[in-house]
Order: C-alpha cells, then sequence, then structure tokens
C-alpha cells in the first residue's frame, strides 16, 4: 500500500502555546486540519541560531511530515513521550510540571490535547 501525502490548505487554524522548561522559553504552534486534527507543528526556541533551536525545526519537519502521511497523535506520543535528554525539568505549565526533554513536553502537551490516551 502506498501512503498518500495529506498536505493542509494554504490557510490554516493554529493553536500556539508558550511554554518553559528549565530556564529555555518556547512556543510551540500547531497547525490544524479544517477538521481540528494536528497537521504540522513549529518550534521556536528562544535561543536562536543555536544547535538545539536546528535540532527542533528538524524534528518538526519530519513530524508534520510524518503526521501528513497517517502517523496518528496516539503513536507519536508513543514513541515521543519520555524521550529524555536537555534540556529536563520543571515547566511553565501545571498540567505538565516536569518534562524530560522538548520532544518529552510536546508530545505529553499534544496527549493532553488531542488525543484519548490515558496518562501513565
Amino acid at each position: 500500500m502506498i501512503a498518500n501525502r495529506q498536505s493542509l490548505p494554504p490557510t490554516r487554524q493554529s493553536i500556539t502555546h508558550k511554554f518553559r522548561i528549565d530556564r529555555h522559553e518556547g512556543y510551540l504552534t500547531i497547525g490544524l486540519y479544517p477538521d481540528g486534527t494536528p497537521g504540522e507543528i513549529f518550534l521556536k526556541i528562544a535561543k536562536e541560531g543555536s544547535a538545539l533551536s536546528g535540532m527542533c525545526q528538524a524534528f518538526c519537519r519530519a513530524f508534520s511530515i510524518a503526521m501528513q502521511y497517517g502517523l496518528t497523535i496516539e503513536e507519536a506520543v508513543e514513541r515521543f513521550k519520555g524521550m529524555r535528554f536537555e534540556p529536563m525539568g520543571y515547566t511553565s505549565n501545571p498540567e505538565i510540571p516536569e518534562a524530560q526533554s522538548i520532544v518529552d513536553y510536546v508530545a505529553r502537551y499534544l496527549e493532553l490535547s488531542f488525543s484519548d490516551i490515558p496518562q501513565r
């Protein structure tokens, strides 16, 4: 079976979420399909031009393309939740008080906002 890419329309709704992990501040923007499901993500990290910022951009591109080819939020959460690397620590979000990495934070935020997966 050949997967088909479902690109988002040129004009779309989105959600932008400001967060902080340890001393790293960022913005997570989630582009939505017309039915309200996520189809792309963008991360803007305050330390522009850093290796961290570049890795976040690469992660977002790969994640977005995977979602457009059918990766579900549940599958993404299963694979990305719990990944542990710096920066990690306390967050500004009371629903996610601590994150093991930015990738872990994004997965947990998507889980809370877009899926029916129960929290561990």
